[in-house]
């Protein structure tokens, strides 16, 4: 039987995301799960769920662990950014055989606002009520938090398939010292499978010196890898190739051991 990987996607995004890594790790063998979050599965151009603002995180996270229970047996999880959260709230229920979080949000008790991250959000936050609201990011800041090493023609492809996020969750994210229902909180100790994380040097929205103290919480299991020449869309960014064969060959040292 082929090992599953179930992948889950990050903010404003949906499971189209994946087509790189489907792809990839499909001629690999592997089968492929791409989910798409709560209210994700719309048209770009249409208006959100009003329901989407008001989502958590930990209500995304409850409808991907449903998902993962009817599966035959335990997957790879793996995650990107927002996902790569849900990758470790989802390993520290037991769900995952290993985890891959590739440039991931940070969970309660890691400080995550950096000058570029408040940069990248600081048109979203500025408008009254954010934190209950659907909200999408402007071209532009798209660009420069997470799509600034794609060619030209390829980030306005990647902003037309953007969806809308909700407010709550990136607020439970960015502003985790403020949730009473500490929705981002992951405990350490219960993450007990192997786990990989990817980070990129040139990231903006989620920084690699971030990305590594999330590494570090995990550290009893944990592997840590940094790629200079990649940011945050290192799934789409040119060079995918190199960082999908790595998680490839740690993937399949996990699995033999």
């Amino acid at each position: 039987m082929p090992e599953t990987i179930f992948m889950i996607h990050g903010m404003w995004a949906g499971g189209w995301y994946w087509t790189n890594y489907v792809k990839f790790f499909g001629d690999k063998g592997y089968r492929c799960i791409p989910a798409t979050l709560r209210y994700h599965d719309m048209d770009p151009k249409s208006l959100p769920d009003s329901r989407l603002g008001k989502t958590s995180i930990l209500d995304y996270a409850n409808d991907l662990e449903g998902k993962i229970r009817k599966l035959d047996d335990k997957p790879i999880i793996m995650g990107h950014s927002m996902g790569g959260l849900l990758t470790q709230i989802l390993a520290s229920r037991s769900l995952a055989k290993t985890a891959v979080i590739i440039t991931p949000a940070s969970p309660r008790g890691i400080l995550a606002l950096k000058p570029s991250v408040v940069k990248s959000f600081f048109g979203v936050m500025i408008k009254p009520g954010f934190w209950k609201k659907p909200m999408r990011l402007s071209f532009d800041a798209s660009v420069y938090s997470m799509m600034h090493l794609l060619p030209p023609d390829v980030q306005r492809a990647e902003y037309n398939k953007m969806v809308y996020e909700s407010g709550r969750a990136a607020s439970e994210i960015g502003f985790w010292l403020f949730d009473p229902s500490r929705a981002t909180n992951v405990d350490a100790s219960k993450v007990t499978c192997p786990v990989l994380v990817i980070a990129g040097s040139q990231d903006r929205i989620t920084p690699a010196s971030v990305v590594k103290n999330v590494a570090n919480k995990y550290k009893m299991v944990s592997a840590y890898k940094e790629y200079a020449d990649h940011a945050h869309s290192i799934i789409l960014e040119p060079g995918w190739q190199k960082v999908a064969e790595d998680i490839e060959a740690w993937m399949r040292k996990q699995i033999k051991t």
